[in-house]
Order: C-alpha cells, then sequence, then structure tokens
C-alpha cells in the first residue's frame, strides 16, 4: 500500500494540518469529560452521599482509593495492550464500561455496591484514559511532545468546568440522576470521537510531529529514526532512573488526590459556604491548564528536570497556604489556587515528558504504565488518610503541612534521577 493510499486511511480530510493534531484534540475532548465525571466531580457528590447514608467521611473517600487502585494495578497491562493494539479498541470498551458504572452507582443501596460501582468505573477509566491517552499522544510526536501532552492533558486540566454544572444537576435532580446524566453523556460524547484515533503514524505514510520520509511505502514495522532512542518496560525498570521518576511523581498523586478529594469538605469546615468552595474547587483543575500547557510548551526548549524541580516547589508551597487559610487568613485561597493549581498541571505534563525524555517512545505505553500504576499507590493513601485525620480530630488542620513535606522530599528524588546512559 503506498503513502497515498495509507493517507487516505485517516478519517477526513487533513487540511494541511498533520493527523496526530487531530489525536491530540480527540484525546483532550475525551479528557475534558472522563476527568470532570469521574475524577473531579466525586468532591461535589462526597457530602450529599455521606448525608444520605450516614457513612464516615474515610468510608466515602476509600471510593477513591478502590478507583485508584484498580486503575493502578490495570495501568500496566494497558500500557502494554495500547502498545500492541493502539488505543480504539481499549478505550470503545473502557467508555462502556465506565458509563455502565456511573449508572449502577446510580443505584447505590449499600457501602458494598457503592464500592462495587466505583470499582467498575476504574476499569473502564484505566483502559480508557490517563495512560492511553499519553500513550496515544506520544506515538505521534517526539520533537513536540512537551507542547502535544500538555494540549492534551489540558482536557483534564479544563473539566474542573464540570464541577459547577455537577452541582447545579446535585440540587436540581439529585447526585443519583446526575449520575444517570453523565453516564448517557459519556457514551454520546466520548465514542464518536474514540472512532477518530489512529495507532502510530508509521502506518499511514508519516513520521512523529509531521515529518516525511522519501520512501513511498512503510510497514507497520517500521524502524524509527537512530535519534530516538527507545528502552524496553524491562530495561526501564532495571534502571535506577525510573525508580527515582516514579517515586517523586507518587507523592505528587498523593497530594493531588487528596486536595481534589478534601477540598470542598475542608472548606466547609473553616466556614466556606458550599458554592464557594465549589467555585474553588473548580478553579483548580482550571489554572492547572495553565501549568499543563505552559511548563509542556517551555520543557520542549528547557531542561525538563529543572521545569519539574519548578513545578514540584510550586506544588508544595500551595499545600502550605492550604494548611494556613483558617488561621492566617482566607486571602491564602488566591496564592494557593495559583500555585497549587499551576504546579499541578505542570507536574501531570511532565509525568508524561519526563519518561519519554528517559527512555524513548517505541515502548512508551508499556513503561508509562507501569510508572502509573506505581503512582497510584499515592492515590489509594492519600485520601483515606486525610480522611480519617478529620474522622478523628474533628478536623483537616496540619494534614496539609504533612502532604507539604511530602511532595518536597519527591522533589529531592526526582532532582537526582541519573542519566539511564551511566547507569
Amino acid at each position: 500500500m503506498d503513502k497515498k493510499d495509507r493517507l487516505s486511511r485517516l478519517p477526513g480530510k487533513l487540511s494541511g494540518i498533520y493527523y496526530g493534531w487531530w489525536i491530540v484534540l480527540a484525546c483532550f475532548l475525551i479528557a475534558f469529560y472522563t476527568g470532570g465525571s469521574v475524577f473531579f466531580s466525586f468532591t461535589a457528590i462526597f457530602e450529599p452521599i455521606a448525608s444520605e447514608f450516614g457513612w464516615s467521611y474515610a468510608q466515602v473517600s476509600f471510593a477513591a482509593s478502590l478507583r485508584g487502585m484498580e486503575i493502578g494495578l490495570l495501568a500496566p497491562v494497558m500500557g502494554m495492550l495500547v502498545d500492541r493494539w493502539g488505543a480504539r479498541r481499549l478505550m470503545f470498551i473502557g467508555i462502556s464500561i465506565a458509563s455502565l458504572g456511573l449508572y449502577l452507582l446510580s443505584k447505590t443501596s449499600s457501602l458494598g455496591m457503592f464500592y462495587g460501582a466505583y470499582l467498575l468505573v476504574a476499569v473502564g477509566i484505566s483502559s480508557g484514559t490517563t495512560t492511553v491517552t499519553m500513550a496515544t499522544v506520544a506515538n505521534w510526536f517526539r520533537r513536540k511532545i512537551g507542547i502535544a501532552t500538555g494540549i492534551m492533558i489540558c482536557g483534564y486540566g479544563s473539566s474542573g468546568l464540570v464541577i459547577p454544572l455537577v452541582v447545579k444537576l446535585i440540587d436540581v435532580f439529585g447526585w443519583r440522576m446526575t449520575m444517570v446524566i453523565q453516564a448517557i453523556g459519556m457514551v454520546v460524547i466520548c465514542i464518536p470521537l474514540v472512532l477518530l484515533l489512529r495507532h502510530r503514524p508509521e502506518q499511514y505514510g508519516l513520521l512523529p510531529d509531521g515529518e516525511m520520509r522519501n520512501s513511498a511505502t512503510f510497514s507497520h514495522g517500521f524502524t524509527p529514526p537512530a535519534e530516538d532512542e527507545s528502552f524496553t518496560a524491562r530495561e526501564a525498570l532495571k534502571s535506577r532512573a525510573f525508580w527515582h521518576i516514579t517515586a517523586g511523581f507518587l507523592t505528587h498523586m498523593m497530594a493531588v488526590h487528596t486536595v481534589i478529594t478534601h477540598v470542598m469538605p475542608y472548606l466547609s469546615s473553616i466556614g466556606m459556604g458550599r458554592a464557594s468552595a465549589g467555585l474553588a474547587a473548580t478553579a483548580i483543575p482550571l489554572i492547572s491548564v495553565g501549568g499543563r500547557f505552559g511548563f509542556g510548551w517551555i520543557s520542549d526548549k528547557m531542561s525538563k528536570k529543572k521545569i519539574t524541580f519548578i513545578t514540584f516547589s510550586m506544588l508544595a508551597a500551595g499545600a502550605l497556604c492550604l494548611e494556613l487559610l483558617d488561621s492566617a487568613g482566607i486571602w491564602l485561597l488566591v496564592p494557593f489556587l495559583v500555585l497549587f493549581g499551576l504546579g499541578y498541571g505542570g507536574n501531570v505534563t511532565m509525568s508524561a515528558v519526563m519518561p519519554a525524555a528517559y527512555f524513548g517512545r517505541k515502548n512508551f505505553g508499556a513503561i508509562i504504565g507501569f510508572i502509573n500504576g506505581f503512582m497510584i499507590l499515592g492515590s489509594i493513601t492519600g485520601p483515606p488518610l486525610a480522611g480519617w485525620a478529620f474522622d478523628i480530630w474533628g478536623s483537616y488542620q496540619n494534614i496539609w503541612y504533612v502532604f507539604a513535606g511530602l511532595v518536597t522530599i519527591g522533589n529531592i528524588i526526582l532532582l537526582t534521577a541519573p542519566p539511564v546512559s551511566s547507569q
């Protein structure tokens, strides 16, 4: 099959635009909806569910940990599968399963059913987002991977816009009907976007970043340019750099998931109204868009390790501002949102850019899958720890100091990651 025939297999007209950017757009929109309906909106249904069933904060937040545990266990498998099969098949199945899980969540009548529904959502999301979208975009870019990943990941950040809508839907229809609406929307919005995805540019006569080869034919076994040195997952796992990167971003995951899950209950506990707390929760992912895009763009031009150091420092400073809100004044909400939001967004982008820079793109799906799998330990332990602290002491105070310290330790670990070639 010649180059023209391969290009004709891409949906729609290219109009001179490299198809990798259409991949980025599709993944952005999928991330926007799934991030808003599953990840960020959890804080909006937290209190209504706890109030209806009389469950403790630790019991409710444990659902977020179960979701994280399931995603973490499946991430390495999904990474290897996306390297082999591509994203379309995985994401079609995943989106369907996640939608079913949201519907079953609306029928919750016991704690066990609540956890079971969230596990089903987690299974779907693990094969429909995060590792898979990161790997899909990484397949289509090399030199511009920072900006491409940053744009795609902005979908998760901007999905914070869904939070006020979810809050309003809960106020009008109740949390159960809101889950049904989200389940229907996931099928109607995400499935058509999944059909636009393609695996690798080499299969269509293209190279990463839109470069073209002189040869007219390409095979599925196309060998990437020599400068695109790639490591296998086994080789990456044996390197010290892999474990430095993984351990560092694990602390990021722990802090971010805890804040995202507990920010509305925390702000309510220090006297802020539910509507205002919801706006603050919305601001975090929205501000993170600037970090995702900005630091992604900068990382293509500067040291990726230095950029990561900056983003981690901002995240730790934001956690300190959150801790001091009650004692020093509500004015610290603004620096908290700016520092934590930008640091959070930058970290998310760099969690994909750093492994790609160290280990290459050929086996990126499997490698980022293993990294995400280990990182999920942070999301499993963080939210219940904060919920347990509140149940015991009736306050979130001092818990944010702990997370600021953990992020600082993670920053040091990342900063000391050695080059792969020196190991």
